[in-house]
């Protein structure tokens, strides 16, 4: 597999550290609110990325923390009159509702900051020994000169860097460059811990590199987030685990690009912030999905109702294959393949090739959904006038191989009929049956009126749920 590593700005082979276990890194919410599209987004792409690696047959540690201390939270809990754990407990409650719609799958390890604190102090404590931080009245900070390789990941200068750079009047800092590892307490009601510093709470960065050593080692495979991430978070996170550690801290860094919202960029004062809790009141998780992978992730993406009903129409389009195809497992002949299933079958493995190649070529979902799409192509002209169930049988298998790598097609729909409904499918199937076709096409349409299809086959009525 090939990757494009963000650090070298090129596409690698993919080689893992250790070849029993993958070693992943996704830097996870904030959890104040409900997360919103570009969360999402990564959260959806590297959950794929796992997917297939452990498709392949490989076992992945994969890390997603919780940023479960910071000033939005604080802020939130003083607007709600709670507390900044009854916040964020809810607010990760609330995320694995969301994420379980889009069916992203649970981390190996889901750490909290609040969780990891002696390890975060610890860690800071190291790095003031070794000269790369200092402490300032309770505040801890990093030397950013210090770290020689300052600026690799998002390929800045320090000369570069420094010129963007201001110490405001009152700032505690030796140098304009530095970044907080650990905050004093500035008031009673905030959040804080012990430390040989004084009462105080983590800065943002150290966070990521505690719990990543802690779960994952000194040096991982792949760390991945948002490209909004690689400065400064991503930067600093390098220079705090490379300084502590005393070497690689990631071999590989992915990031996705970012979403605009009808050619716009996503943000709360232009009114166009969406969350994944706003968008599933009008579409389905699956939908959600099917966009977020229908680009290439290291594309920007826009989102828009029109493409967002194209992505509706793209995944019905799955759903209506994996139905028809259940359809004639159930009503197909018995009889076995026929010499022109059999050549169709055989052909199977070209579109999973196909498949397992954009996957390959860093992570290529786009294209890899245009071979599911080829493979339905193929499968619905071979069962036009009917199949076998051998053949259906075969059909499902491989597009459920195939889907599940994406992540897509696993809600079941519910096909269960109502009394009703099955009353007019039979009245219909007995007006066709005595020519009575003006009292069939009725029976139809006040069935498409409740969301019911009726799909006539040389099997038998196929009823479709819209």
């Amino acid at each position: 597999m090939k990757i494009y590593n963000t650090l070298t700005r090129r596409k690698e082979d993919f080689v893992p550290i250790d070849k029993n276990e993958i070693k992943i890194y996704v830097c996870g919410p904030t959890v104040y609110n409900y997360f919103h599209l570009g969360n999402a987004r990564p959260f959806v792409v590297f959950d794929t990325l796992r997917k297939y690696l452990e498709y392949r047959g490989n076992k992945v540690n994969f890390v997603q923390n919780f940023t479960d201390v910071d000033d939005k939270i604080i802020n939130k809990a003083r607007e709600e009159g709670s507390n900044a754990g009854e916040v964020s407990e809810k607010y990760i409650e609330e995320y694995f509702k969301d994420a379980a719609a889009l069916n992203v799958k649970k981390a190996s390890v889901h750490p909290k900051v609040t969780e990891t604190m002696n390890d975060i102090i610890a860690f800071v404590k190291d790095l003031i020994e070794k000269g790369y931080a200092y402490e300032v009245d309770g505040d801890v900070y990093y030397s950013t000169r210090k770290f020689k390789e300052y600026g690799k990941l998002s390929k800045q200068n320090i000369e570069d860097l420094e010129s963007g750079a201001r110490i405001e009047i009152g700032d505690k800092k030796q140098d304009p460059l530095d970044f907080a590892l650990w905050k004093a307490r500035k008031t009673e009601d905030e959040i804080a811990w012990d430390s040989p510093w004084g009462m105080g709470r983590p800065g943002w960065h150290i966070e990521c590199s505690a719990m990543s050593k802690k779960f994952l080692g000194e040096t991982i495979d792949i760390h991945a987030g948002g490209q909004d991430l690689t400065f400064p978070h991503h930067e600093n996170e390098i220079a705090q685990s490379e300084a502590h550690n005393g070497r690689a801290f990631a071999n590989y860094w992915m990031h996705n690009g970012y979403i605009t919202i009808d050619n716009e960029k996503m943000s709360k004062s232009k009114g166009n912030f969406f969350t994944v809790r706003d968008i599933l009141a009008d579409y389905s998780g699956e939908v959600i999905r099917f966009f977020l992978l229908s680009g290439h992730y290291r594309n920007p993406i826009n989102f828009s109702d029109t493409l967002m009903e194209q992505a509706k129409n793209g995944l019905a389009r799955m759903q209506n294959a994996k139905a028809n195809l259940k359809h004639l497992m159930e009503a197909g002949s018995d009889s076995g393949m026929t010499a022109i299933e059999e050549k169709s079958a055989e052909n199977f493995r070209n579109y999973k090739q196909a498949f397992i190649d954009a996957m390959e070529d860093d992570l290529n979902t786009a294209d890899a959904i245009t071979a599911v799409f080829e493979l339905i192509t193929a499968i619905n002209t071979t069962v036009k006038d009917g199949a076998s169930k051998e053949f259906a049988k075969k059909a499902a298998d491989i597009l459920d191989e195939l889907t599940n790598i994406l992540g897509l097609l696993q809600q079941e729909e519910d096909d269960s009929i109502d009394s009703e409904i099955q009353a007019l499918v039979e009245e219909r199937q007995e007006a066709r049956k005595n020519k009575n076709f003006a009292r069939a096409d009725e029976i139809r349409d006040i069935l498409k009126a409740k969301g019911i299809v009726l799909k006539d086959t040389p099997q038998g009525v196929q009823i479709i749920k819209e």
